[in-house]
């Protein structure tokens, strides 16, 4: 039986939400190995002079823990 747990993360990025995402997953597979699957919950942006100057990315990393 597998078991799976939940990470949530917020990825940023000053490109688009597509790389706050690329940048959240690839800081949590530093320390969490397993990775399985990711579930985008929430995307933001921070917004200066009518422009967007950061992108967010809120997510729920699933990865299977090890006995």
């Amino acid at each position: 039986m597998a078991v799976v747990k939940i990470l949530n993360v917020v990825g940023d990025s000053t490109k688009s939400w597509d790389d706050a995402i690329q940048n959240a997953v690839a800081e949590a597979s530093k320390t969490v190995d397993n990775i399985s699957g990711i579930e985008v919950m929430n995307q933001t942006a921070n917004v200066k002079d009518g422009k967007i100057v950061e992108y967010k990315a809120n997510l729920q990393i699933a990865f299977r823990v090890e006995r």
